[in-house]
């Protein structure tokens, strides 16, 4: 029979053991796959196959970004991975990651790789996965294509060439554009246009450039079916024969290409004068200085970067490999197709990401506001482009002041507030 004293030391022995287990586990913190469903699908599907325990732990931003400091500041951690968007590594000192540049895994794409090396000369974060807009058609259009023209490599002037014959020969003008209320069309001027005409989104906001930008796409509105300022999810417009060449996020288009995988093509978002503009929504994966284990970190790492491996995240998370990939035939056709038009789009020689804003806080929507507003005005209401963009200025000044975030791919990097050139 045992006495106290041997009960309390076994109960302190096997509380040692239990903290070791525990603490031999790789604590993965996320932004990421946080719904229920697709954190259980992660530690069931994605996880499961690593040669080790993995705690995965999703959480909204505030408190991963909290936990995360708290350790930081105090020397000593256990988060060994962590999985967040770009914007939130962005926000940190790299001098708080561990250098990944000598671990030989990264994204196909070096634009995303640039991305992750936070303006040092290594990798701050590997990239991670992705998701992002596309462009869409009809293949009734692709007869009407410029000669010429690559529908994976087009051009602005190509794409308004193309809509343009398009509707000669229909009799009907064909390009749709989700600028109704619900529609995210402020993502096309902030990632799309913008970039690809101005190389930036924010200091280029009322330049030059800019105003090409805008008179090309009023060039293209002459083609655009003029409901599309009622329109939200262009799926809708493609299934309904409305519109034969779209534009939105791969989310808002995957019930076309799932109900008609035969009839529709997906394809990269086009180039203007400063490369292929495209706005992806990129996490990567990285190591705090403080991770307790650094080299199961990058085993996690390495497993999670695993082409197979990818896939399996694609079909829990819905987000896109970042590596070379072949795509299973039993994913819905939606994925396959968006899937290779991501491929193409972020490994384009000539892409330019134009990333997500960041650092705005509660002044998102008033950010957003601004390019809606720009948009209204100079398309739908037909005021002159340059007195629009010189007085909404002003307006995308005072927020980017008040709020004091730094600017962001691809405008130039800055200390404090992004300004407004």
């Amino acid at each position: 029979m045992f006495t106290r004293v041997q009960m309390l030391g076994a109960a302190a022995a096997l509380a040692v053991s239990a903290g070791d287990v525990a603490q031999a586990d790789v604590l993965f913190w996320s932004t990421q796959a946080r719904p229920a469903e697709e954190a259980q699908a992660m530690r069931d599907n994605v996880l499961d196959g690593f040669d080790g325990e993995v705690d995965f732990q999703p959480n909204e931003d505030g408190p991963w970004l909290t936990r995360l400091r708290a350790e930081i500041e105090s020397g000593t951690g256990t988060i060994d991975v962590l999985g967040s968007l770009h914007g939130n590594f962005s926000a940190m000192n790299p001098d708080n990651l561990v250098d990944l540049g000598d671990m030989g895994v990264m994204a196909a794409s070096e634009t995303f790789n640039d991305l992750g090396r936070l303006g040092t000369d290594t990798l701050q974060y590997i990239p991670w996965m992705q998701a992002t807009y596309l462009m869409a058609a009809n293949r009734e259009a692709l007869q009407y294509l410029p000669e010429g023209a690559d529908i994976d490599a087009l051009s602005y002037d190509e794409l308004i060439a193309w809509t343009a014959n398009v509707e000669e020969a229909t009799g009907e003008a064909k390009f749709g554009f989700p600028a109704g209320p619900d529609g995210l069309k402020h993502r096309f001027f902030q990632g799309y246009l913008y970039p690809s005409y101005t190389n930036g989104v924010v200091r280029t906001f009322a330049s030059d450039a800019a105003v090409t930008a805008w008179e090309a796409f009023r060039e293209l509105w002459e083609h655009t079916n003029p409901a599309s300022t009622n329109y939200a999810f262009m799926q809708e417009q493609l299934l309904s024969g409305d519109a034969w060449i779209v534009f939105d996020h791969s989310s808002r288009l995957a019930q076309a290409f799932n109900e008609r995988p035969d009839d529709f093509v997906a394809f990269p978002a086009p180039a203007g004068p400063e490369g292929r503009g495209f706005m992806p929504v990129l996490a990567g994966l990285a190591i705090p200085e403080t991770a307790p284990d650094q080299d199961e970190a990058k085993a996690l790492i390495e497993y999670l970067m695993k082409p197979e491996i990818q896939i399996e995240t694609l079909r829990a998370t819905g987000f896109f490999p970042v590596v070379n990939v072949e795509f299973p035939d039993d994913l819905p056709p939606s994925v396959q197709a968006a899937g290779a038009a991501i491929s193409a789009m972020s490994g384009a020689p000539d892409a330019n990401p134009g990333l997500l804003p960041a650092g705005l806080g509660e002044m998102g929507g008033d950010f957003n506001r601004v390019y809606v507003d720009t948009f209204e005005r100079i398309i739908l209401g037909g005021q002159d482009i340059r007195t629009v963009l010189d007085d909404q200025k002003g307006r995308l000044a005072e927020i980017m002041q008040e709020t004091g975030a730094p600017c962001w791919a691809p405008d130039a990097p800055s200390d404090g507030a992004c300004p407004v050139e």
